[in-house]
């Protein structure tokens, strides 16, 4: 006890309670749970923006396309866009089964696990990066340069020495013009990135109650999603950005391809917790998917 206690019961005790009140443990026990649940939400949330970062260099490698995602614009996201939602997450309300579960194992349920990874990485992640290149394919095919046409034409795209590149339709472009078309792919790829980080940060919210039941409450949380959103449109769409940036606007259609993706993270979470709830403890999804 931190007021009736002796000194010396201080200085052996594990615990103090500086209220000398019994209930201050659960307050305790719960705000420690409340803590860990949202720098997991956190982690989650920022992992999951890696894969659709990295995938575009690893096609460009390997497919030897003209690249989608620049650094610069990478940069934008990862100290731009992903900052304020990600903090936000920190001030999340807990959820209605915070002080029904079994004490964690420390041993084994560590903040960071190999079903976070599986979620970030494996799934969510991959569902991102494929919004990203079907926006970088649509802009491609629509200035005449369709999918299979890609495939092996990153070096005359990227040579100085040819200005006369034919694409799908014979018209020539030059090194200017590529450039200004692939800077211009890198935008809309950002943009996409920005639009399922929308479903990511709100799935994120919850590791297992419905966003129905939790609600939109985080004023935080609900400022990140307009932030981000309004930053990325300036980003986009600020004369002078495509001097300093090598950020070109963008049609307001191409904005929408990656809407779909980012319905189907939302709905795929939405599905995946549902059935998580109805499932007994330590049924197989519960044992594979709750991070």
């Amino acid at each position: 006890m931190g007021i009736a206690g002796s000194d010396v019961s201080k200085q052996a005790a594990d615990m103090i309670l500086l209220d000398d009140n019994f209930a201050s443990i659960v307050t305790g026990v719960e705000e420690g749970r409340l803590i860990f649940d949202n720098l997991k939400k956190s982690i989650a949330y920022t992992l999951t923006s890696n894969i659709p970062e990295i995938s575009p260099f690893l096609f460009f490698l390997t497919a030897s396309v003209p690249l989608p995602l620049g650094t610069v614009t990478i940069l934008c996201i990862d100290l731009g866009t992903d900052m304020v939602p990600a903090i936000s997450l920190a001030y999340e309300e807990a959820e209605s089964d915070i002080m029904k579960r079994q004490p964690r194992n420390p041993f084994t349920d560590k903040l960071v696990n190999e079903r976070l990874i599986s979620m970030a990485y494996g799934q969510i992640g991959m569902i991102q990066a494929s919004a990203g290149f079907f926006t970088y394919f649509v802009i491609m095919a629509e200035n005449g340069f369709l999918p299979y046409f890609l495939f092996g034409l990153r070096q005359q795209w990227d040579s100085r020495a040819v200005n006369d590149l034919n694409d799908c339709y014979n018209q020539e472009w030059t090194y200017h013009d590529r450039k200004i078309l692939e800077f211009t792919c890198h935008t809309a790829f950002f943009v996409s990135i920005v639009i399922v980080q929308w479903a990511d940060l709100i799935i994120c919210k919850t590791r297992r109650n419905s966003i129905v039941h939790q609600g939109m409450r985080n004023m935080i949380l609900n400022f990140g999603l307009c932030f981000e959103t309004c930053l990325a449109a300036i980003l986009s769409y600020t004369p002078g950005m495509d001097q300093g940036l090598r950020m070109y606007p963008l049609k307001i259609n191409w904005w929408l391809p990656a809407i779909p993706f980012s319905l189907l993270i939302f709905i795929y979470d939405e599905c995946r917790r549902f059935i998580l709830r109805r499932s007994p403890p330590g049924s197989w999804i519960e044992c594979e998917t709750y991070y």
